[in-house]
């Protein structure tokens, strides 16, 4: 197999062994992060499209790639497809997000079981009823890594949706004028007890059950939607560290 076209690598560039367990970003500077402060004998496969991707060892020598989604659900798409056609059999999104509930707060962590899936990516995938569920043993395994770290977290769905401004009903934007279908629609969300907003995690959910690989998702809390539409940058830091944290120790389990 040839080096694939956005990813930038190839199986000749993953060693042998290879990795099947991938951590995904969507920020590259988050995907350098977790290879520079928890993987050693780190190699850059690509920085190509700004989708860096870094080969290196877990500290139990376990191979493993610190890879980049890009922003939104289109791009994560094209990425988990050409990981997985290298062989990648496991993922774990590791990611930021809004809390639209009281009780999750900044620099706490959520991990998602599942996703409300507002995707035109994922309807590519599968259609809008087929449920975007993470694998059950890898959230069980978030779960019990957060208690045996004690990271504070928060177990339960999350809504994953497609922009990041009108999507997720922020009116202090460059849009201020919502369509009606999302006025008060963060409202109805808190009634369903969906904990935060991102923009990948429904179709990589999607992805995982029709392709056959185990998906999840652990993402830190950078904003609290109950207070302001604003992302927090003080929290940021925190709550970023205690999902690669998280993730990290659950590649260690799986890799």
């Amino acid at each position: 197999m040839p080096t694939l076209y956005h990813i930038g690598f190839g199986p000749e560039d993953l060693g042998d062994p290879p990795p099947t367990l991938a951590l995904l970003s969507g920020d590259p500077q988050r995907a350098s992060q977790i290879a520079r402060t928890k993987l050693q004998k780190v190699r850059t496969l690509s920085e190509n499209r700004g989708l860096n991707s870094y080969l290196g060892l877990l500290p139990s020598g376990k191979p493993i790639l610190s890879a980049t989604s890009g922003m939104g659900a289109p791009s994560l798409s094209i990425v988990v497809n050409e990981l997985v056609q290298l062989g990648i059999r496991t993922i774990i999104r590791v990611g930021t997000s809004g809390s639209i509930q009281e009780e999750v707060p900044p620099g706490s962590v959520v991990i998602s079981k599942a996703a409300l899936c507002r995707q035109g990516a994922a309807n590519d995938i599968a259609p809008p009823e087929y449920p975007a569920s993470a694998d059950p043993f890898l959230t069980v395994a978030l779960v019990e890594e957060a208690r045996r770290l004690g990271i504070p977290y928060a177990l339960g769905i999350t809504a994953s949706v497609d922009t990041f401004y009108e999507g997720q009903e922020r009116v202090g934007s460059a849009n201020p004028h919502l369509l009606r279908s999302l006025q008060g629609i963060t409202e109805e969300y808190r009634h369903l007890r969906i904990l935060n907003y991102e923009m990948e995690a429904g179709t990589l959910f999607k992805m995982g059950n029709v392709y056959g690989f185990a998906a999840a998702c652990v993402t830190g809390v950078i904003a609290q939607r109950t207070r302001a539409e604003e992302p927090l940058l003080d929290a940021k830091g925190l709550a970023v560290e205690r999902a690669i944290e998280l993730a990290v120790a659950v590649a260690e389990r799986f890799a």
